[in-house]
């Protein structure tokens, strides 16, 4: 995948309370940066903590009429729950990129196992762990630059924050190019 690629559709799926929604809207934003036309839907259970929450996230260089995810080009799963919704589409060649901390492992090419919660505790911010997941999302499918994540990370938080988010989003850029390489 590449940015060349004029439209990506993006899901990010886990519980709610992972930070997901907002690891959209900071893509979303992202993407605006770059110039490029972006569409940023959620949804979330009843229970806001704790059920599913979903982003989903479409870019494209074209204007974008329908502004739900037809087919995603990539799916991020945080949980055991939100891998079953989609692992369907890993079958259809759709790279899962899941949690393997709180997931259990699928076999196939399609399915990328990545400790994202492990990692994010070992670095001592487990509520990183949405921030670190981006990362390695963006590493995935190359929708926006890394530098581009990195300086909006900086403007959103403050102080140290701002330099344990961007920590965090490298830290899983560079776990997803080790599983990738």
């Amino acid at each position: 995948m590449s940015r060349e690629r004029r439209r990506h559709e993006l899901v990010l799926a886990g519980s709610g309370g992972q930070g997901l929604v907002l690891s959209g809207i900071l893509l979303a934003e992202a993407a605006i940066a770059e110039g490029r036309n972006v569409v940023q839907t959620q949804s979330y259970g009843i229970a806001t903590r704790g059920g599913l929450s979903l982003a989903e996230v479409i870019v494209d260089q074209d204007e974008i009429l329908f502004q739900q995810v037809r087919t995603p080009d990539c799916v991020l799963a945080l949980t055991e729950e939100a891998l079953r919704k989609y692992e369907a589409w890993a079958e259809r060649g759709v790279p899962i990129l899941y949690d393997s901390t709180l997931a259990q492992e699928r076999p196939g090419a399609n399915f990328l196992a990545c400790p994202f919660t492990r990692i994010a505790s070992e670095l001592g911010n487990p509520g990183s762990v949405n921030i670190l997941a981006l990362g390695a999302l963006i590493a995935l499918t190359t929708v926006v630059a890394p530098a581009t994540m990195e300086e909006l990370l900086r403007a959103r938080f403050e102080g140290e924050s701002a330099e344990a988010n961007v920590r965090a989003f490298r830290a899983g850029v560079e776990q997803q190019r080790r599983v990738c390489a």
